[in-house]
């Protein structure tokens, strides 16, 4: 079922990002707050613009940012864990100090004040929450590798003669691909509710540019009037959010 949903979603993110049925920024003032019909399947917003396809733009938007940001907390928090789950010392215990330092906050509080200091936009929040999401990868390394390194087959590597960078990411990193996808999916999960919350406080994606959470705050004031504007985007967030968690159960 999980697999079904993101599949589900991903069709239509990709779709998105070659085709719309109209223009997603395009004005209307003849079609402002429109229900669905035929020509416009999940009706107009405020503005006159297509629903359908804003959402289909605004998916595509909130899906590279929260790949973008799971690679970045994915790549820096893999090498932060293996230097620190392999080697241990003063510098694990400096970096894991720090590491549960801002675990110990929520991660949308530390992003917000991350955007507080470097302003929003696309792009500074794509930095904001890479850097979010790099403590529970390293975290997630960490521990794998102070395990690994006690089994016989890295002891039997370093009879060969591997160097410790071959041994960490040749030998151990493929032996933790379990639960690194299991992180994953659960770092999408995250980095899309956190997308979506940022954009709806106005911290996010900008206009004109669609989100699904900057979508869900241009619908608000017209909830009575015109609900269709918050349904489409709102069941994205949800189909995409229970398909990844149902997908990174499974992968536990």
């Amino acid at each position: 079922m999980g697999i079904v949903l993101v599949s589900a979603v991903l069709l239509f993110v990709v779709v998105g990002l070659f085709w719309t049925p109209y223009e997603p920024t395009q004005y209307s003032a003849a079609l402002k707050n429109k229900p669905p019909s035929l020509s416009h399947p999940f009706g107009t917003d405020n503005l006159g613009r297509d629903i359908l396809s804003r959402v289909m733009d605004g998916a595509s938007t909130t899906f590279l940012i929260s790949l973008i940001t799971v690679a970045i907390g994915l790549s820096a928090g893999t090498v932060i864990g293996a230097f620190t789950g392999y080697y241990g010392g003063a510098v694990d215990e400096l970096l894991m100090r720090l590491n549960d330092t801002l675990t110990s906050f929520p991660s949308i509080l530390l992003a917000l004040v991350f955007v507080s200091v470097i302003g929003t936009g696309k792009y500074n929040i794509i930095l904001a929450l890479g850097v979010i999401f790099i403590p529970s990868f390293a975290r997630v390394v960490r521990s794998e590798y102070i395990v690994q390194k006690e089994l016989d087959y890295v002891r039997n590597a370093k009879l060969l003669g591997a160097g410790d960078l071959r041994i960490m990411f040749v030998h151990i990193l493929p032996n933790t691909k379990p639960i690194l996808l299991s992180t994953i999916t659960i770092g999408l999960n995250n980095a899309i509710l956190a997308e979506a919350g940022m954009s709806y406080l106005s911290l996010g994606v900008q206009p004109p540019d669609a989100s699904l959470g900057r979508m869900l705050s241009e619908a608000q004031t017209y909830l009575m009037s015109a609900p269709w504007s918050a349904l489409a985007p709102g069941l994205m967030i949800v189909f995409t959010v229970l398909g990844f968690s149902l997908i990174s159960e499974n992968l536990r």
